[in-house]
């Protein structure tokens, strides 16, 4: 079985651009352009997800910062 490697959220970002350029600049089967959205849209929420917790910790720490 392959294990994959987690990806920094830097390598998840270049990863998306990579598949909007693929997606933009090529005519591809359909099959490849699903898989590719497919893809594109769980990177979009992981990185979203990560995003959003980076908040929350920025919050925290300028809310401790302030007492």
């Amino acid at each position: 079985m392959k294990m994959e490697k987690k990806m920094s959220f830097e390598e998840k970002m270049k990863r998306l651009d990579e598949i909007v350029e693929k997606v933009e600049n090529s005519v591809l089967p359909l099959e490849e352009s699903l898989k590719l959205y497919q893809e594109g849209t769980a990177l979009i929420k992981e990185l979203q997800t990560t995003l959003d917790d980076a908040e929350k910790k920025i919050k925290e720490v300028t809310t401790n910062t302030d007492k």
